[in-house]
């Protein structure tokens, strides 16, 4: 192996260590997203079922179903 081999080979290494990543980080990204992701659609799923949003909705089909009148 020649002085210009070793550089070669340790820049060969880095490229491939930054295409490839760590698979351990991308799990615990994709754990991260999923647990936000859910948090996300249970606030949203709280605020559809409400009250007052179950009160519009209801009210928005049912005028329509009569002939939209605002």
């Amino acid at each position: 192996m020649t002085k210009v081999d070793l550089p070669v080979r340790r820049a060969a290494g880095r490229l491939r260590a930054l295409l490839h990543g760590d698979g351990g980080m991308t799990t615990a990204e994709y754990a991260m997203g999923t647990v936000a992701a859910v948090a996300f659609a249970s606030l949203l799923f709280e605020i559809v079922t409400g009250g007052t949003i179950k009160e519009a909705l209801t009210g928005l089909i049912e005028r329509s179903l009569e002939g939209g009148g605002v």
